[in-house]
């Protein structure tokens, strides 16, 4: 399925809605590009959810992609990967039950990125740009090994062996703890290769010391996209409060939610001298995670503390319960924007 010469100066868009307003986009028939949910039902075809609960008061809400040869838009399966793509973008999903499967997480990891590289190279999109993982149960005991690492572990694997850059150059990505279902992979892929952008104040993930597992964790700390009509995107990766490679203010919600945001800040600046867009913390659109849902309101009042609760990074906030990579963290921040400008080489 090579991507065809029509298809090459596709553009992509994005916006956040409410759940009643993505679906209006196809009543008419004809369903948008792709979309990723945040509490949307698990039947809508075009809208992989995340099966994480909403804690945020405006409930299920969607980002929807939108590309601009929509005729173009074909769906199809490569193995245990769903896609949608208008041969220049593409959307993927994958889900792997746990309880149906014989195989541990690191090979069912394994597994499920071998399939999504297959995607890839089938779909003539050969360029991750983000990914969100979500796998149950993420600090639990897998038998000897915490259930992240044996992920790190099989994901790993697959970028290697299937020749991607598992280091400098790994895609932007989170990676979240649900609380059940089954082992799922989202991931936006396209023809030009993004920019990587790394944190001043953090160590790269992929650096991290061996304490941290057998394998390192496989991404970047964002990643900017040319996505076509003059505009950059940047995808920000799952943020917490980490400093160096370490976890700080343990136990302290509040800290630790103003130390990811002074985080962000760090990596938008990175992001700005790596192109001519000027993007700004205010201007995000963040999904939070939050590991105790008694904590949402806490996190969300230093959000509009900080910002202004009438900025759009405060009002359109979406925030998840879910787990973090490390038992230690409380509240993780990922988030895209999008701005006028160009790459710098």
């Amino acid at each position: 399925m090579p991507a065809q010469d029509e298809t090459s100066t596709s553009h992509l868009r994005v916006e956040r809605l409410s759940l009643p307003a993505s679906l209006a986009l196809a009543a008419g028939g004809k369903a948008p590009f792709a979309a990723l949910g945040y509490g949307t039902p698990h039947g809508v075809a075009w809208m992989p959810t995340v099966n994480a609960r909403v804690l945020s008061a405006t409930g299920a809400m969607a980002d929807v992609w939108h590309v601009s040869n929509g005729s173009h838009v074909r769906s199809g399966t490569t193995g245990i990967a769903r896609w949608r793509t208008d041969g220049h973008w593409l959307l993927g999903a994958i889900d792997l039950d746990e309880a149906a499967e014989k195989q541990g997480l690191a090979e069912l990891a394994h597994r499920a990125y071998r399939d999504l590289f297959k995607t890839l190279d089938q779909a003539g999109t050969p360029h991750l740009q983000r990914i969100w993982n979500y796998l149950p149960q993420i600090n639990a005991d897998g038998g000897g090994l915490e259930r992240y690492r044996q992920f790190n572990l099989g994901r790993q694997e697959a970028f290697l062996e299937a020749g991607r850059a598992a280091f400098e150059g790994a895609p932007a990505a989170c990676a979240l703890g649900i609380h059940q279902g089954a082992l799922s992979i989202r991931f936006l892929a396209g023809q030009r290769a993004p920019l990587p952008v790394e944190n001043p104040r953090q160590v790269s993930a992929y650096r991290y010391p061996e304490t941290y597992g057998p394998r390192s964790p496989t991404f970047s700390r964002a990643a900017l996209a040319d996505i076509g009509d003059g505009n950059i995107a940047l995808f920000i990766s799952g943020t917490a409060s980490i400093v160096g490679h370490e976890t700080v203010h343990h136990g302290d919600v509040q800290e630790q939610t103003r130390e990811t945001l002074r985080n962000l800040q760090a990596v938008i600046a990175a992001a700005n001298e790596r192109c001519s867009a000027k993007f700004s913390l205010a201007e995000l659109d963040c999904v939070v995670y939050v590991r105790h849902p008694s904590d949402t309101e806490t996190v969300r009042g230093i959000l509009e503390g900080a910002l202004g609760a009438d900025a759009p990074m405060a009002r359109h906030a979406v925030y998840l319960e879910a787990d973090i990579c490390r038992s230690d963290l409380l509240v993780e921040i990922e988030a895209h924007t999008v701005a006028a400008g160009e790459l710098r080489a």
